[in-house]
């Protein structure tokens, strides 16, 4: 997709939802870390259920490896691959004292060099925590970079870079939280819901639905999220 058509379909999700948040709970970089580490295979749904519990007794990295394997594993047995996840927590826990003083890195390496912790993990982090023009490459944004036209690649790294160069400066913060937004709710993976999409006419996928199941109408309709 061209950068105009860009700048187009950016300006279009913006006036739906001016300030986009992500949907985890967190009150701290710390908090937003481990949220977002715990999210991989399950929902956010999930894991801020298992979150509110899990930052009242363990909100830094010190009260978490107090609270133990054991301890943090009850909080999160409602979390796919909990057990190993338990084990990354606490020792990312102690790597962040022991390298960063207790603090979570405001930098990309930094992160991804912390157990559990991967570069969609660490984009979000940066992006989201300390405000830096990252763009995160879920499952939704993928589908949505690669549905649309926007930014077409085979992996998550190639569909990042590419969305880095066509998405306008303006839009960067907010750019995966756009797009998350939308391949969750409208660009859904097996049934798009392309006839309320306000991005149809700019979209590349050539299987459109553009009247609802069970409508009668014969006419289409776009509408906003």
């Amino acid at each position: 997709m061209k950068k105009v058509q860009a700048a187009e379909l950016y300006l279009r999700l913006a006036e739906l939802n001016p300030d986009p948040e992500g949907e985890l709970e967190w009150t701290s970089p710390y908090t937003l870390l481990v949220a977002v580490a715990l999210s991989a295979q399950a929902t956010d749904v999930s894991v801020n259920l298992a979150t509110r519990k899990l930052f009242k007794v363990a909100d830094t990295p010190e009260k978490m490896l107090e609270l133990g394997e054991e301890g943090v594993r009850k909080h999160i047995k409602t979390i796919g691959l909990f057990n190993t996840k338990a084990k990354n927590l606490l020792l990312m826990a102690s790597q962040i004292l022991e390298r960063h003083g207790g603090e979570v890195p405001a930098d990309p390496d930094a992160l991804e060099q912390l157990a559990g912790v991967g570069r969609k993990t660490a984009n979000v982090v940066l992006n989201i925590a300390f405000g830096l023009p990252t763009i995160a490459v879920d499952t939704h944004v993928f589908r949505v970079a690669n549905r649309t036209g926007l930014a077409p690649g085979k992996t998550p790294l190639e569909v990042e870079r590419k969305l880095q160069k066509v998405t306008p400066a303006a839009y960067m913060h907010h750019a995966h939280h756009w797009l998350i937004l939308h391949g969750r709710y409208i660009c859904k993976a097996r049934a798009p819901e392309c006839w309320r999409c306000a991005i149809v006419d700019l979209c590349r996928f050539r299987d459109k639905k553009l009247i609802p199941p069970k409508s009668r109408s014969t006419g289409s309709a776009v509408q906003g999220q």
